[in-house]
């Protein structure tokens, strides 16, 4: 069946009610011909290490072009990432084995409502997640995480509808909320977001592509921020009145604070545990080659008891982050994004039960230098630890790469990591991890 609203409210094999033509301007439902897959938006340089920890909407699209043969302009999405990685401890580490390996799949279906029944400026999306994998960061002895794949038990086998949300944008996108179960860390404390620019060829690509937690999510939010994978039901709002400065606000199910598994669990919890989170941030366009840069600073309020047993209790925290990243050289300006940026962040809570209070960290990421979608990148990453949980008083990490593309959207990448004082044991010698990983997108 053919169904077209035209503007004069003549409408060829069907019938509506008047108030549709209210809203729609063209047809809200594609012609029934066969139509040819629409090939995948490009994907260049800097692909992150965990996508389903930065971007919302998972992987190229293709999955739906391939199955269903929807095209862009239809509403409907259908996309997913893979990452698979195995890591071995060289030197060092903790116990339970010198090997491990984990396994990520994140399917995700989003609806363009505009498009689809006419309501503008409206959206839904959903996604699914499966991680299968080992306590990679525990045999290594790391507190921070050398691996950002694996966060908290259970590994072994994790299956969690991780998103389900509907999305309002109003005033020309300038307000766009949020509601349902989503990933706060998509809106909060994102250093690994590209930076927005018009010319594609002024291009910061994902900052940087480590594959260790700090980038996804600053340590001082590690155990209240919720996040990859134990996501939340709360409300995100956005404000951006111009291209250059946003303001993000949101309120979560804060039971993570509590060791509740939010992601797994299906619907929210009201019990006085909530997660509060504000954040905002500038970007620019620096010096004659208009190299582009961003900062944001953003704060947090954990609500209900929250305790360390037989150690110490607190009524709820907070804390605050910053982060920025800088393009510092173009290999070719004005004619592609090849070239160096540089990144930083810096937080701080003053929580009695959090396992880290204070953090500092920096790297760089060279785009394109070699190979035209290849990148690699160093980082560190200096945490000071808990001392009321473990007896070193903080963990220092470092962690460098290459990200090789393959074929299509799929791209290789070897990663070494240093940890000369792993904070996960009593005074554990200096740890050294070698990780594969491979990234694809779809």
């Amino acid at each position: 069946m053919r169904l077209i609203i035209y503007s004069d409210v003549m409408i060829k094999n069907f019938t509506l009610p008047l108030i549709a033509t209210l809203f729609c301007q063209a047809p809200i439902w594609a012609a029934d011909e066969p139509t040819a897959p629409v090939a995948p938006p490009e994907i260049g340089l800097g692909v992150s290490t965990n996508p389903s920890t930065v971007s919302i909407v998972p992987g190229t699209g293709e999955l739906g072009r391939l199955i269903f043969r929807v095209d862009e302009d239809s509403g409907v999405r259908l996309g997913g990432v893979l990452v698979t990685d195995g890591d071995a401890i060289l030197t060092g580490g903790a116990h339970g084995g010198k090997l491990s390996g984990n396994n990520l799949l994140v399917v995700g279906l989003d609806l363009d409502f505009e498009k689809l029944i006419c309501w503008k400026g409206a959206s839904f999306g959903t996604a699914f997640l499966q991680f299968n994998g080992m306590d990679s960061n525990t045999r290594a002895g790391s507190v921070q995480g050398f691996d950002s794949m694996s966060v908290v038990p259970p590994f072994d086998n994790r299956s969690e509808l991780y998103e389900i949300w509907i999305r309002q944008a109003l005033f020309d996108k300038k307000l766009v909320i949020r509601v349902g179960k989503t990933v706060p860390t998509y809106d909060f404390d994102n250093m690994v977001r590209p930076v927005p620019v018009q010319d594609e060829t002024l291009a910061v690509p994902g900052v940087t592509s480590l594959l260790f937690t700090p980038v996804f999510i600053n340590p001082v939010n590690i155990g209240v921020m919720p996040g990859y994978y134990n996501s939340a039901y709360g409300i995100t709002v956005n404000i951006a009145p111009t291209d250059n400065f946003y303001v993000s606000l949101g309120a979560y199910d804060g039971n993570l604070a509590r060791g509740s598994q939010t992601g797994i669990r299906i619907g929210p919890r009201f019990n006085g545990y909530y997660f509060y989170a504000a954040e905002t941030g500038v970007s620019w366009l620096a010096g004659e080659e208009e190299k582009p840069g961003n900062v944001a600073i953003g704060a947090w309020l954990q609500t209900g008891k929250l305790s360390i047993p037989d150690v110490v209790t607190e009524d709820g925290t907070e804390g605050v982050y910053l982060f920025g990243s800088q393009r510092v050289w173009f290999k070719r300006p004005k004619i592609d994004s090849s070239g160096i940026s540089i990144f930083w962040q810096l937080g701080y809570n003053h929580s009695k039960t959090l396992p880290m209070n204070k953090f500092v960290g920096a790297g760089f990421t060279a785009f394109a230098l070699t190979r035209p979608k290849d990148s690699f990148g160093f980082g560190f990453a200096l945490s000071s630890l808990n001392h009321r949980i473990f007896t070193r008083e903080s963990e220092l990490m470092f962690q460098g790469y290459y990200q090789a593309h393959l074929v299509h959207t799929t791209y290789l990448e070897p990663v070494i990591s240093y940890i000369p004082t792993p904070g996960g044991g009593n005074h554990l010698p200096q740890t050294v991890v070698a990780t594969l990983q491979m990234i694809t997108l779809f």
